[in-house]
């Protein structure tokens, strides 16, 4: 799916397989792999760093990814080093020339206390049963971290925030799966145990588009060719 300078459709109906430009738009994208002895513990918004392993064996899907975004897109990331750093490899496949802007409101889900929990002793710390496709449920507040409604609060702020201040641009936000599914909570007007059925897996991009004040899903979970 790519962009033309054609006009926007009546009624705002996509009916071919290009976007229309002149539409507030997000490219969400969540972030690489991380390394290896992250992933066996609830991590969190912990500053993890990438895998370089997977960063290497998957290059082509960084630049199948930049030629999938629009040249003239505004750029944000987490402050997260994972997301700074694939939003880096992202823009050199691309030669981008765009500064990033660090906006806290992308961060991951904070587990405050919890953090660096392995998994095998995470459940016996949960008050809530959990969400069967997330770790805890929606309405859990980690000691000292923040809930997912928290997370939806935050996250569907600061999308109506960019969305008022760069009106018809694209934006391409390099993020978090948590806050990922957020975004798609506040874009559906839907309970946040109810977006984190949705799957949204590493170097994926999510589509979102704001017109006339409504929130409209274009993509969800778009994985790019790995091939290059």
């Amino acid at each position: 799916m790519t962009q033309t300078d054609k006009a926007v459709p009546h009624g705002h109906f996509l009916d071919t397989p290009e976007l229309p430009k002149g539409v507030t738009r997000f490219w969400l994208i969540r972030h690489a792999v991380v390394e290896a002895s992250a992933r066996k513990t609830m991590y969190g918004a912990l500053d993890v760093p990438l895998c370089h392993e997977a960063m290497a064996s998957q290059q082509g899907g960084y630049a199948t990814l930049a030629r999938r975004l629009p040249k003239d897109a505004l750029w944000y990331s987490s402050p997260l080093q994972r997301a700074q750093d694939t939003a880096a490899e992202i823009r050199k496949a691309g030669a981008f020339s765009q500064d990033v802007t660090i906006d806290g409101r992308f961060i991951e889900q904070s587990i405050g206390k919890w953090h660096g929990t392995p998994h095998s002793e995470f459940m016996s710390l949960l008050r809530l049963p959990p969400n069967p496709f997330w770790s805890i449920s929606a309405c859990e507040l980690p000691p000292g971290g923040e809930s997912m409604l928290d997370v939806c609060a935050r996250v569907g702020h600061g999308l109506e925030d960019l969305a008022n201040a760069h009106e018809g641009q694209d934006m391409v936000v390099v993020s978090h799966g948590g806050a990922i599914r957020a975004a798609l909570a506040h874009a559906l007007s839907v309970h946040p145990d109810t977006a984190l059925r949705f799957s949204i897996q590493n170097l994926s991009i999510t589509i979102l588009e704001r017109i006339d004040c409504l929130w409209r899903v274009v993509t969800v979970n778009e994985l790019p060719d790995f091939r290059g």
